[in-house]
């Protein structure tokens, strides 16, 4: 498959709590390993992509944090799309790449959202993204929004608290094979049934991680392959959808952007949904995962919680997914959350994902959705 950009290098730090870490700091560890993992230079790179802070926020943070890090890059910008961010940047980043105009394009996300605020903090923040005046004003957060798609979705299509619960389990199954995950205690489908709501139907499980934790994606032009350290991966097709920004606005509760996103993207790839070999879909809570699953065409309508009781989401499964634990298991640190899943999917092309491999993947795809089932970019990654 031809390429117009790879993907050179990536690295993501310590996840979950990092005590003493800071939102600079993280992107800074990030840019390093990801610089050393490409064997590359901070003066090689000429593009600068990220995203945004919690805990220092700062409108030109590309800027602040070239600054910080002591370079100076022709090009730079921070981005703001919530869980898409990271798909997005790398699409970005590809454009730039195949325009000429930049030869590696870092991107790099982190924030220390775990120990760098308050718990107050914290839950302010899941109520500042509503409508003003349309969903504010009645006390929605991110957690409740997500409650009403579950509702429906569940309404329309039979979908059951146990399939929710088994797509938890699946995902703490993959987090103990990774070393680095935040949380790696065992996790039972009866546990996660009766855990308490967070947001009915949605329980304590189905709910993914506050993390301190940054990654790094250094995406470079395809004839400087044979400089590189590591394998580079191809970026083969992407796709972007924007269908709403607010719950209130969204035109269905069932069906979303994430359909139209993929399709851009394997029709690039000129691939379908069943060549995915792996698959990091963002799963901000279990309901987004099945939507998503089931909107990009890996399942059909009503199919994909039976399929993650029956084991198809595990390794060995018809599709593996979320290999790392995703932000359910492995952590989720604002945009780095979507970042770590185009990490892992690079270690799984490049056959470096230990004992979570998937057995000769060679095909990947990544998934971002940011608000509430709102922004979607999508990512077709291949072994070079």
């Amino acid at each position: 498959m031809s390429a117009s950009a790879i993907i050179s290098g990536v690295a993501d730090t310590a996840v979950g709590k990092v005590v003493g870490s800071s939102c600079l700091g993280l992107h800074a560890q990030a840019t390093t390993a990801a610089l050393a993992d490409a064997g590359l230079k901070a003066g090689d790179i000429d593009g600068v992509l990220c995203a945004y802070s919690i805990t220092e926020p700062h409108m030109m943070l590309a800027s602040v944090f070239s600054e910080y890090y002591g370079i100076a890059p022709k090009f730079s910008a921070a981005m703001q799309a919530g869980g898409a961010t990271a798909c997005i940047m790398v699409i970005q980043a590809a454009a730039l790449v195949a325009s000429g105009f930049c030869r590696h394009v870092l991107c790099v996300t982190g924030d220390n959202r775990l120990t760098g605020g308050s718990r107050d903090r914290a839950v302010a923040f899941l109520s500042e993204f509503g409508h003003g005046q349309f969903e504010r004003p009645y006390g929605i957060n991110i957690p409740a929004a997500y409650g009403l798609v579950a509702q429906r979705y569940m309404h329309e299509f039979g979908v059951t608290e146990e399939q929710l619960a088994a797509i938890a389990v699946t995902h703490r199954n993959h987090a103990r094979r990774h070393p680095k995950a935040q949380m790696r205690d065992p996790l039972t489908v009866e546990q996660a049934m009766t855990a308490r709501f967070i947001a009915e139907p949605l329980r304590l499980f189905d709910c993914c991680q506050i993390s301190d934790g940054g990654a790094a994606v250094i995406v470079s032009a395809p004839d400087t392959r044979h400089d590189l350290k590591s394998r580079p991966i191809a970026i083969t097709g992407y796709g972007q959808m924007n269908t709403h920004e607010h719950i209130v606005a969204a035109p269905s509760l069932v069906d979303f952007g994430c359909k139209q996103s993929s399709q851009q993207a394997f029709e690039m790839a000129g691939i379908l949904a069943g060549d995915i070999d792996v698959a990091e879909i963002y799963d901000s809570f279990t309901i987004t995962l099945l939507v998503e699953l089931e909107s990009i065409g890996f399942f059909a309508r009503g199919e994909a919680g039976e399929a993650a009781l029956a084991g198809e989401l595990d390794l060995g499964g018809c599709l593996p997914c979320n290999t790392h634990g995703g932000l359910l298991s492995y952590a989720h640190s604002g945009a780095a959350g979507g970042m770590f899943h185009i990490v892992e999917a690079v270690h799984q092309l490049r056959g470096q994902a230990a004992a979570r491999q998937v057995e000769d993947a060679s095909l990947a795809y990544v998934h971002g959705d940011g608000g509430v089932l709102s922004a979607h970019g999508s990512l077709v990654l291949a072994r070079a």
